[in-house]
């Protein structure tokens, strides 16, 4: 059966197989952050608590030097806020392949994480909406599993194998070439690294901030440009 007539009944099959190439990047950034948290101090239920209700991979390692540390709750959402503002855009591509179903539209906005957003958006457009759910469901369990493993196992597998939480940037590049073999545009891509390169020369702390808020000035002024562009063509053309 084709993915269009399967749709609006959810693919959970298929949203499995979408899941794995994630799943190799999730499982040793997951268990890397079970490790780090059991290291910090960081009980088993808390740990598993914020890959539940927070799931965020960038996030969830920011936060365990906060807690170690004792901050306030509201020093640390703060900070959580600010690591996550991205995931307000992400939202709006997606918006009409969301579910029907309030409960299930409110968790695929929850769980809309970079690598789902990847996955998603490579996607064909008629499969979307039938893949989101499964595909947003399993990528969570694989990161709530590999949390768990990760705590089990404790130190001992950093001593064994030191930087697990590089697998994470790892999987970012595979998806961000995903994403270009998909789409074939350079823009993204460029103004990526520009915003990057300024970025770094006005901070450290807000690193990921600055960048964003970057990117979305000169996706703003390429738009507008653009805009400008054709409507200047539209009169050459009247006349």
């Amino acid at each position: 059966m084709r993915l269009e007539q399967a749709a609006p009944s959810y693919l959970w099959t298929e949203g499995f197989k979408k899941s794995i190439p994630v799943a190799m990047g999730y499982l040793p950034a997951g268990i890397a952050f079970g490790v780090l948290a059991q290291v910090a101090g960081v009980p088993l239920w808390a740990t598993l608590m914020l890959s539940i209700f927070l799931y965020a991979g960038a996030a969830q390692y920011a936060c365990l030097p906060m807690l170690s540390a004792g901050m306030p709750v509201g020093n640390i959402a703060t900070n959580i806020a600010a690591i996550n503002l991205r995931h307000i855009f992400y939202g709006m591509p997606l918006l009409q392949y969301l579910p029907s179903h309030p409960l299930a539209k409110t968790y695929c906005l929850f769980a809309l994480t970079d690598e789902t957003f990847s996955v998603l958006t490579s996607l064909p457009l008629a499969s979307r909406r039938a893949l989101m759910l499964p595909i947003s469901l399993f990528n969570q369990s694989w990161w709530i599993i590999a949390s768990a493993i990760g705590f089990m196992i404790g130190g001992a597998l950093g001593n064994v194998v030191p930087h697990l939480d590089f697998a994470l940037v790892c999987l970012f590049a595979i998806l961000a070439y995903e994403q270009y073999q998909s789409i074939k545009r350079y823009f993204p891509i460029i103004i990526a690294v520009i915003s990057l390169i300024i970025a770094t020369f006005f901070t450290t702390d807000w690193l990921l901030l600055v960048a964003i808020s970057l990117c979305m000035l000169m996706i703003l002024a390429r738009g507008v440009v653009t805009i400008a562009f054709k409507r200047t063509d539209g009169e050459h053309d009247e006349q």
